[in-house]
């Protein structure tokens, strides 16, 4: 979550300078180009003649954090939804209580001790006091959880009737205790470490996202009370299975706070347990990198991740019973006060429950899935750089295979002998990559192999250092991007030695190089070796790792030189069709909408007849159907076993046909720090069956009408509800309709050809 407090020596020099550090090396950008980059420049001529700042900010805008916390109800409805299946739907309980967490964790954490509200991604937002915005949380959360406890209690109730039995201590007979006993001792007991925080004893330090048990004890005999904190391990299974005593189908667990508690007089000898309090904590995760002074990028991240440990708390959870006296020194000491508690009637932790939706139980889970292999590339025995030559080549996952498109694609160029070099740029990554094993295998064989690893990406910096570190121990080049700014664009080059001289082939794409998210992460990649698109992506590469300005463009749209302008450009260019009476229209998906340009461009537009559709998963500070500034602009969310995250858009330049219009997919939201504090990258996609597939993807979002939401004018979201007969997306919801689209794909291509 958080940067940190580094940094790089000052300069005022116009040209680029690279700080070369025990790892990589990281291009700073020139202060005044920097700054410039980072403004959103609401006076530019790009922005003439649309709606002011101000009259959209009171008219048309929603606010940044409600949007959010609305999006996280959207997914504890998804828990609440009998239409789910009861383990997918304790998944969603996770999923909720993981967002929350985070969200505590990066916006309150923000916005505690700051007097004014003002967002650090779009400084144009509206501003306001942040007690009134803390306070509006506050009920918000309140309510949510209280929704979330009576979920949990109803789902256990229904899983216990399906034969998965969460029990409570009190519920398990003597032999169940006895072996819950025994497992205590051998498996528990060892692994924790009771810390008295009295006179005598330091207060303890205690971890973010800790679940901690408060025990008063009094010494047998005296009337001292001693206060005892016990941290429940978070590496031990949160739920432990007991058989003794369990029947035929019947699976019996218990949790393991309730385990530590019930055996917790086996800690204290000669004391008796006066009270127990369980309680969890939240730290602020946000920590400011600085820069521009200082020790070299990887000293400045470990810093900031020893920094992050030892950050303010910003939430406490206590569990019923809580001692007084507790609950007190708590939050004197973490200088806190009832505002900053919340109450946890059922589980303190619901990210506990993912061990449980985990399970191997088929009838209470969505019916599997496995990611269909590309029908335009061929099998692991083919050549999949012949595939590309003979065509652009778009894939869709999780609904193809990301193993048989993406990790083949570097995988096969790393063995390859023609290849010559290898260049990508890594986001988030993962501990099982294959990808970062292909490179160094390729750099072992004598390949150039060029990482632009990116050790800013938030709860991956330890684990995206790592990997750096591996990388240049084979003597691959690794870049740490460009000084202020994130490098989220997704890019992998391949450059070959071809009878014809040299081509290069690319991958563009909108999701990480990640195999797990892969699976269940929707985005989309485009394989090209289109040489406009080639020659745009190998500039931008030796931007990376060279010394210059960012060069121009022909064909990709980069952050944050013009994308911004650009996709303003190509609204505009929407309003002049609509005002001239052609065909005007706009669809874009993504996963939030900020940016206040992009905004008053939106609102423009539709105040000119342009139709615009938004499908918008997480939050969206754009208000629909506002009469007279939103009128013609509707926004959706589609929430479903998949997380949506491609992000595509449509532009349908005066003509009736949307795949004659133009198609755009990227790694960007239309958001202000995507646009102006990160490295993106948008391609346009030309190829009229590739386009076919895009629209294909977007019109399934549209009418969707079992997943999807709808955005009111007042910011709130109602649940559409699928027709009477209706089939197709609108029943099936638009994921389970891209599914059996590519079942038929895939057995169409099957299907054994005729000979006459």
């Amino acid at each position: 979550m958080a940067d940190s407090r580094a940094a790089w020596c000052h300069t005022r020099s116009r040209d680029p300078v690279i700080h070369p550090g025990a790892a990589g090396a990281v291009i700073q950008l020139p202060h005044e180009r920097r700054d410039a980059a980072m403004r959103d420049d609401t006076t530019a001529d790009a922005c003439d003649g649309f709606p002011a700042r101000g009259d959209v900010l009171v008219h048309a805008w929603g606010d940044r954090d409600y949007s959010w916390l609305e999006f996280n109800r959207r997914v504890l409805h998804e828990a609440q939804d009998e239409r789910t299946p009861l383990l997918e739907r304790l998944k969603f309980l996770a999923i909720f209580g993981s967002n929350l967490d985070e969200f505590f964790m990066k916006r309150v954490g923000m916005l505690r001790g700051k007097a004014r509200a003002e967002s650090e991604d779009d400084p144009v937002a509206p501003a306001g006091d942040s007690r009134e915005r803390l306070a509006t949380i506050r009920m918000l959360v309140q309510d949510m959880l209280e929704e979330q406890a009576a979920c949990y209690r109803h789902l256990r109730t229904r899983l216990a009737g399906h034969g998965v039995v969460l029990a409570e201590w009190s519920s398990l007979d003597g032999a169940q205790r006895e072996e819950a006993g025994a497992y205590f001792d051998a498996n528990v007991s060892p692994a924790l470490t009771p810390l008295g925080f009295d006179p005598a004893h330091p207060f303890p330090f205690m971890s973010n996202l800790s679940t901690n048990w408060g025990f008063l004890l009094r010494r047998r005999g005296s009337d001292e009370i001693v206060p005892v904190r016990v941290k429940s391990p978070g590496v031990l299974p949160q739920w432990i299975e007991l058989h003794a005593n369990v029947g035929p189908g019947e699976r019996r667990f218990v949790g393991l706070e309730d385990l530590i508690r019930h055996n917790a007089a086996k800690l204290f000898p000669g004391m008796d347990i006066e009270s127990a309090t369980l309680f969890r904590i939240l730290r602020n995760a946000e920590v400011d990198l600085d820069e521009d002074e200082g020790e070299t990028l990887r000293d400045a991240i470990l810093e900031a991740l020893r920094e992050r440990r030892f950050q303010p708390v910003v939430r406490i959870d206590f569990a019923p019973g809580a001692a007084p006296e507790i609950r007190r020194a708590l939050l004197d000491r973490f200088g806190l006060d009832e505002q900053d508690v919340y109450e946890a009637p059922e589980l303190v932790d619901y990210t506990d429950l993912f061990q449980i939706a985990s399970l191997d139980l088929p009838d209470l889970r969505d019916p599997p899935w496995t990611p269909l292999a590309p029908t335009r590339i061929p099998d692991g025995s083919g050549d999949i750089f012949a595939a590309i030559a003979a065509g652009d080549v778009l894939v869709h996952h999780p609904y193809e295979s990301f193993d048989a498109s993406v990790e083949r694609f570097i995988d096969d160029a790393a063995d390859d002998p023609q290849t010559l070099a290898i260049k990508m740029t890594v986001y988030r990554v993962g501990d099982d990559t294959p990808f970062v094993r292909s490179l160094i295998r390729a750099a072992e064989a004598g390949r150039q192999v060029a990482c632009i690893v990116e050790v800013k990406a938030r709860f991956d910096e330890a684990r995206n250092l790592y990997w750096a570190q591996e990388l240049e121990k084979v003597g691959a080049h690794v870049v740490y991007g460009v000084l202020g700014l994130k490098t989220h664009t997704k890019l992998a080059l391949v450059v070959r030695r071809e009878a014809g001289g040299l081509r290069c082939y690319a991958h563009i794409g909108t999701g990480n190089y990640h195999v797990r998210t892969a699976r269940v992460y929707t985005d989309v990649g485009l394989f090209t070796c289109d040489p406009a698109i080639t020659a745009d992506v190998v500039n931008l590469f030796h931007y990376f790792t060279g010394r210059s300005d960012m060069p121009r463009f022909s064909r990709l749209l980069v952050a944050p030189g013009d994308m911004r302008d650009r996709f303003v450009a190509l609204i505009r260019r929407e309003i002049g069709h609509a005002r001239a009476g052609r065909p005007a229209r706009i669809v874009a998906k993504m996963n939030q909408l900020e940016d206040m340009t992009v905004c008053r461009a939106l609102v423009a537009a539709s105040q000119a007849g342009v139709e615009v559709d938004l499908v918008v998963r997480g939050f969206c500070c754009l208000r629909p159907g506002v009469p007279e500034w939103t009128e013609r602009i509707r926004v959706r969310s589609v929430i479903g076993r998949f997380l949506e995250h491609a992000r595509i858009f449509h532009f349908a330049d005066g003509r009736d046909d949307p795949l004659d219009g133009d198609f755009y997919l990227g790694s960007a939201d239309w958001m202000y720090r995507n646009l102006s504090r990160r490295v993106e990258a948008a391609v346009p996609v030309a190829e009229r069956s590739l386009k076919a597939r895009l629209w294909e993807i977007l019109d399934a979002n549209l009418r969707d009408r079992r997943q999807a939401w709808r955005m009111l004018p007042d910011g709130r979201y109602e649940q559409l509800q699928p027709a009477p007969g209706a089939t197709g997306p609108e029943s099936l919801g638009a994921q389970l309709a891209l599914m059996e689209s590519a079942r038929r794909r895939a057995a169409s291509q099957a299907l054994p050809v005729a000979v006459s």
